[in-house]
């Protein structure tokens, strides 16, 4: 089957669906112009919710008016601007990246969990100017400021935008009650209460943005384990939400707005791009700070009764398992969205079984928006990552990048508005995954099946996936190699039942002497918590090629 005859297929399947091959991605013009269309429609309909509070769209309009208005008038920061933003799942991520964005800045995604280490690279190499963090953890963020060109930092806590009364008793428990917040100095730092303060005796002006000017720097190890910044456009974002509205038509929510329990991380594109989706259409979006504590995240869907439920396989298997949340009334649950990682079919068959509802796999990376494909609700084929969303092109190439048939497995390519400008400041790297056509060799091997829907084989690259979260192999060996006892290190992934997988690192000692727990301590104090490994295993020697190198996928086949 030629190229042609398998794009005929996929578009073929797509109209059996229902699903439009092409939607109009320039409905707006950048993610302001959606934002206003959703403050001007919904305005009084709830939008985010955090912690018990919920800020209708009017609210977000004005807020982030407000914090765009400081941006402009009390600081000296340019459109084109990075502006990082170090936050857990509050209602004042979507103020402050609103604002930010209305003010023509470019917004950093920075994971909270970061590392001094990991901070201090992705400020630096993005070039980050201001800093919004939350006071839980801006510790590690304050100690590695003075060795970036941070000049501006905003510090919020817990319940900025809530009632007066909530707001202290909240801020105040968490503080010195819970001691959830280590102890941090940044000199010049203000509260984002002032700023928005400040910001509301100004008047926000409007910044021409085109389609293809840069709305955000989302950072990913790519397929080399550096961290560099995915370079996505005003388009980029624009047409993936529209592509997801397209598809989740064919799910049994209509085009009304949805009521949507969000428990992964904002910050993370996959969420991210859930909550642009509810500017298209004034869903209501839940957003639960810490997915790891499960008694929230029942809580919220206790609470809210939501239609829909944005997961992972291992918050799937862990809900399941807890007897509070399979007592819990899903009548109102319509769709269930699965992302970040593999969906085993026994996940996937429990949550159906405890909640009725079944679950919709979608893949994507960052580097796309993130949304390739997903599985449209009126036919959910599970081992499968559904089919393209619309504008999306979609091939299957070998190593020498020819066009393989159908059912043939090989590198997926893939073609459309949402793919990333490149990577930032990074030409080469660029080049190497996006070609001559526009296509991004995503690094992973899959086929297209005679149904015309997408499956995953295998991946190409050695990237670990923990729980949604990538870790790229390279980045642990190299902190673990300035150990002065490791000879030699590899990390590779172990199939896991309730992370997806868990990392497992080789370790050559020079001495002999060096023990597992020295090793996850080491790691521990420049890694973020989930890429610590949580296996060692000591060897006299590892495996390599002719040339030297290490062959993971020897280790990883045959541990």
């Amino acid at each position: 089957m030629t190229e042609e005859s398998t794009q005929a297929l996929l578009a073929r399947v797509a109209g059996e669906l229902g699903i439009a091959t092409e939607v109009d991605v320039e409905r707006f013009d950048n993610v302001v112009a959606m934002a206003e269309h959703a403050f001007a429609e919904f305005r009084d309909f709830p939008a985010f919710s955090s912690l018990g509070h919920t800020l209708t769209f009017g609210d977000l309009d004005e807020l982030s008016s407000r914090f765009g208005a400081w941006l402009q008038h009390c600081t000296d920061l340019e459109p084109g601007d990075r502006i990082a933003v170090q936050m857990p799942n509050l209602i004042q991520y979507p103020v402050v990246t609103l604002g930010a964005l209305r003010a023509g800045l470019v917004v950093v995604n920075t994971n909270p969990l970061y590392s001094e280490r990991e901070i201090e690279h992705q400020f630096n190499d993005a070039g980050v100017k201001a800093l919004v963090v939350q006071a839980n953890v801006a510790q590690n963020a304050a100690n590695v400021l003075p060795r970036t060109g941070v000049k501006y930092t905003v510090v919020t806590e817990l319940a900025d935008l809530h009632k007066p009364f909530k707001r202290f008793v909240i801020n105040k428990v968490a503080k010195y009650i819970k001691k959830m917040v280590p102890p941090f100095d940044i000199p010049g730092a203000v509260t984002l209460n002032d700023a928005l303060e400040s910001g509301s005796r100004h008047r926000l002006e409007p910044v021409p943005q085109m389609r293809d000017s840069l709305a955000m720097l989302q950072y990913t190890g790519g397929t080399t384990g550096v961290a560099k910044g995915a370079m996505l456009s005003h388009g980029n974002l624009v047409a993936n939400a529209l592509q997801v509205h397209e598809v989740l038509d064919t799910h049994p929510i209509g085009d009304e707005p949805q009521t949507v329990v969000q428990p992964l991380p904002v910050y993370h594109i996959y969420a991210f791009m859930t909550a642009l989706y509810s500017m298209v259409n004034g869903s209501h979006m839940v957003l639960v700070p810490n997915p790891r504590d499960l008694d929230s995240v029942v809580a919220a869907i206790r609470d809210y009764k939501p239609t829909m439920f944005c997961g992972l396989n291992t918050l799937f298997v862990a809900l399941c398992n807890n007897e509070t949340f399979r007592k819990l009334d899903f009548s109102s649950l319509k769709v269930t969205l699965s992302g970040g990682m593999a969906l085993t079919h026994a996940a996937a068959e429990r949550w159906e079984e405890v909640t009725g509802c079944p679950v919709a796999e979608g893949y994507g990376l960052t580097e796309t928006s993130p949304v390739v494909s997903t599985n449209p609700g009126n036919r959910i084929v599970l081992g499968s990552i559904g089919v393209p969303v619309p504008n999306t092109l979609v091939r299957i190439e070998d190593d020498d990048g020819n066009i393989l048939p159908v059912e043939t497995a090989g590198e997926l390519c893939v073609k459309g508005p949402q793919v990333m400008q490149g990577y930032w400041q990074r030409p080469d790297e660029t080049a190497k995954v996006i070609d001559a056509e526009g296509y991004f060799r995503t690094g992973d091997i899959a086929k297209v099946r005679e149904d015309g829907f997408l499956q995953i084989v295998d991946r190409k690259k050695d990237m670990i996936v923990v729980s949604g979260f990538n870790v790229y192999p390279n980045e642990l060996e190299d902190v673990l190699y300035k150990h002065p006892d490791v000879l030699e290190c590899a990390a590779v992934g172990i199939p896991d039942e309730t992370t997806g997988e868990v990392i497992k690192m080789f370790v050559v000692s020079k001495s002999g002497k060096l023990t597992a727990e020295e090793v996850r301590e080491f790691c521990r104090r420049s890694l973020t918590a989930y890429k610590v490994p949580k296996l060692v295993e000591f060897r006299g020697e590892l495996p390599k090629t002719n040339v030297g190198k290490i062959l993971r996928r020897e280790l990883r086949d045959k541990p």
